[in-house]
């Protein structure tokens, strides 16, 4: 009874004593600045506009490096720094897929040079060799490394098929210099960053720009292998970003949220989700805004500019807890996975159907 004394004429005391009331004023009015100041920083960061891609090399005979630029997002990086004048090195796995967009850069900007390089970068025996050979005779202004493989849709640990495991990792993970075995997988942003970084740095210029996902944010159950490995490429950016301050050489992880797909299994589009042509459109701006943090507040060498996705970033990285985005991950997978596997039932009934 007397420690329960004791604490309440200590709780009345502080309540009581003015200079206790001010210091807890100024505590919460300092928290909640800092909250509006933030938000007050990404508003601005997708209004101004960042580094000029001059700075890189644009229409001065730089190349810019595509990885997986035969769709999607790699093919509007494609397009876009064409535009902007880069001649364009394009690489991915299948040849008439690389040689069809090529032909399209040249016919929209004749100007501009193209080079394609079909490589398979999930193969155990992916030529790196080749690859170094023919980037080594170019002047790389920028590295877009967009190649990269996720789950056909939500699935739990133990039901990822072996193959799609493996894959995952080799693509977004692994590199067989940093593993002890020499027959250890490779990996293609690793060693497409570390074939142009020397060259980059001898120039003094140079742009590296990774796609990323905010599975890197927050733990991502039932793509647990995909959000891990995202998360290394994340952490990854951040410090090679450090390591080459004052080389003259930018490294930026781009965050993208959910755009409408088939691998995201989500059909209608919104504000925060965007149907592939709104994104893509927006990879303009994005080009526009290197260096311009947007949603990634406070995060150094990551950016998120896409005006749908930086307020998502700043609400999950801001408010609630780790365990609450955790458990709303959960559920939204599940949702997915719930549709996906409905539909496949339909089509499989309709199939029998048919027969």
């Amino acid at each position: 009874m007397s420690l329960t004394r004791l604490q309440k004429e200590v709780v009345d005391w502080a309540i009581d004593c003015p200079l206790t009331t001010l210091a807890l004023a100024l505590v919460g009015a300092g928290w909640l600045s800092s909250y509006v100041l933030s938000f007050a920083r990404m508003l601005v960061d997708l209004a101004r506009p960042g580094i000029p891609l001059s700075r890189f090399g644009a229409k001065k005979g730089a190349w810019a490096v595509v990885t997986g630029a035969t769709a999607g997002i790699g093919r509007d990086f494609a397009l876009q720094l064409a535009g902007a004048g880069f001649n364009v090195f394009l690489a991915s796995r299948t040849k008439s897929k690389l040689d069809e967009i090529a032909s399209e850069i040249t016919a929209k900007y004749p100007q501009i040079k193209t080079q394609t390089h079909a490589i398979d970068f999930s193969a155990h025996d992916a030529d790196y060799a080749s690859l170094k050979q023919a980037l080594d005779k170019l002047d790389v202004g920028v590295l877009i490394n967009n190649v990269g493989k996720s789950y056909d849709e939500p699935m739990y640990f133990q039901d990822l098929p072996e193959q799609d495991m493996t894959d995952i990792v080799e693509i977004n993970v692994w590199d067989d210099d940093l593993m002890l075995s020499r027959s250890s997988p490779s990996n293609a942003t690793l060693k497409c960053t570390k074939l142009v970084v020397p060259g980059m740095i001898s120039r003094k210029r140079g742009l590296i720009l990774t796609v990323g996902s905010f599975a890197s944010l927050i733990p991502s159950p039932l793509l647990a292998v995909y959000s891990g490995s995202k998360a290394f490429v994340s952490t990854w950016s951040q410090a090679l970003g450090s390591e080459l301050k004052g080389t003259g050489v930018e490294v930026e992880l781009l965050n993208t949220y959910f755009v409408v797909s088939k691998l995201s299994k989500i059909r209608k589009s919104s504000w925060m989700i965007p149907t592939p042509k709104t994104y893509n459109s927006a990879v303009g701006s994005v080009l526009s805004k290197i260096g311009v943090q947007g949603g990634a507040v406070g995060q150094p060498h990551i950016s998120t500019p896409y005006h749908g996705h930086a307020p998502v970033q700043w609400v999950v990285d801001h408010l609630f807890s780790r365990a609450f985005w955790l458990g709303y991950n959960r559920k939204l997978h599940l949702d997915i996975r719930r549709r996906a596997i409905r539909k496949r039932e339909r089509e499989a009934a309709k199939a029998a159907k048919a027969e």
